[in-house]
């Protein structure tokens, strides 16, 4: 590689006299005896672009990934903002989905879920090449072909009856497997979950990557209705997240049964669905480093919260608990993990993603 890096050096425009090449080899042949053909080659500024990205990319790819953490030091924060979101969702959100779950039909939304994943898909195919994950690439892109002609613009799904299945990835994951650190975990208003890393994602893939950002800058139609198709994806999006709803309201901190599924499905997404075990026993306080978490006392606060809520004897409506805004003054079970036995895993895959993705 070092002798490649030093023909391209030789071969740049206004070298009159070239500095003798350093006599390294690559799988045996010498450097030296190459000069003379990257002197008749003359490679344009676009091929010595190419060649310094390519090289950029090989060393980022070898970079150690770091993986999702569970870093919150601006939980107070964080909380008010989780809080603030809750609201605007059981005012806003909540409703629009279920009636656009009332006024259609499970096949109606499977179409459209199916449209929506398929028009997106350059958003993986582009990540996946900057990660090197060339073989996630050419699923995606044999996934993307299929389905936008056999399945009639992606409203039909049979790439994953050829086995082309969806292998999601974002600009938050392409950054961790470049080895850029998570940071601080965030909640952003409306947006929800995301980190110092991934909020990235929104900015790169949203407006640069997905389609349907150049739909909206190319189109300025009659009461701005080139946002309609915007619109319906984040409709359709709230509508598939209705089943975590009632994960959601039967745990004793809301805030941090969300904060680790999404940390455990960002961790997915970075080993592309195969994460290490230690991560895994380390997420869930089971890992050498997190002996101080004592899981059966988690558990046994989370057992009195439930049966406070359901009195023997006296059948009631469950009621959401209020998350403790101040970590400091809280019960201590809000600075540690939550077990594995407990619903966060169940909802890793139903968390919400990057808008970007």
């Amino acid at each position: 590689m070092v002798s490649v890096l030093c023909w391209a050096m030789l071969a740049l425009p206004g070298n009159s006299q070239p500095k003798r090449c350093l006599n390294i080899s690559l799988l045996g042949y010498n450097a030296e005896p190459m000069r003379s053909v990257f002197y008749l080659m003359h490679p344009s500024k676009t091929v010595l672009r190419a060649l310094l990205i390519g090289f950029t990319l090989f060393f980022l790819v070898g970079c150690a990934i770091q993986p999702a953490r569970q870093e919150d030091p601006w939980q107070g924060m964080n909380r008010k903002i989780f809080a603030f979101n809750e609201k605007v969702d059981t005012y806003v959100g909540k409703p629009i989905a279920k009636s656009y779950i009332k006024i259609t039909s499970s096949n109606t939304r499977l179409v459209i879920s199916n449209f929506y994943s398929n028009i997106r898909l350059p958003i993986s195919i582009v990540n996946d090449l900057l990660q090197a994950q060339l073989e996630g690439a050419a699923k995606n892109t044999g996934r993307l072909v299929v389905n936008s002609t056999i399945g009639l613009a992606g409203i039909f799904d049979p790439a994953s009856e050829l086995g082309l299945n969806l292998d999601p990835t974002d600009f938050g994951v392409t950054l961790a497997r470049w080895g850029v650190p998570q940071g601080p975990y965030m909640v952003l208003p409306i947006l929800g979950p995301s980190s110092l890393r991934d909020v990235w994602a929104y900015p790169v893939d949203t407006y640069f990557l997905n389609p349907l950002s150049y739909w909206i800058r190319d189109n300025n139609l009659k009461y701005r209705a080139e946002y309609l198709p915007l619109v319906l994806y984040y409709i359709q999006l709230r509508a598939s997240y209705m089943n975590a709803d009632a994960f959601l309201s039967s745990a004793y901190d809301p805030y941090t049964l969300m904060r680790d599924a999404y940390l455990q499905r960002r961790n997915f997404l970075i080993y592309h669905g195969n994460p290490p075990s230690r991560l895994i026993e380390d997420q869930q306080g089971l890992g050498p480093g997190n002996g101080r978490v004592d899981v059966e006392a988690i558990l046994a606060r989370q057992r009195a919260w439930q049966k406070q809520q359901h009195p023997q004897g006296t059948p009631g409506k469950t009621s959401r608990p209020k998350s403790p805004t101040n970590p400091a003054k809280g019960p201590p079970h809000t600075t540690t993990a939550t077990p594995s036995s407990s619903t966060a895993p169940a909802i890793a895959s139903s968390v919400p993603v990057p808008a970007g993705f």
